[in-house]
């Protein structure tokens, strides 16, 4: 059965073209994301400064699936 992967939190440093967003995680390392499907199925605008939970992308860790948004 493939494992979950697991929710990081973080924090919008800023807005990207094409839905792609620069956040930084609380470990301090800042990544590129993007809206996941599921949290994107309705049009959903994310500011500097709003707090998100992050899904890490298995190959690369500077890219990732932004989950949850919490405002």
């Amino acid at each position: 059965m493939p494992q979950r992967p697991s929710l990081v939190k973080g924090v919008v440093v800023e807005p990207l073209p094409n839905g792609v967003y620069r956040v930084e995680l609380e470990n301090g390392a800042k990544i590129l994301a993007h809206v996941a499907d599921r949290a994107g199925t309705h049009f959903t605008r994310l500011l500097a400064g709003d707090k998100v939970g992050v899904e890490l992308a298995s190959r690369d860790r500077s890219r990732g699936r932004i989950r949850e948004i919490w405002r």
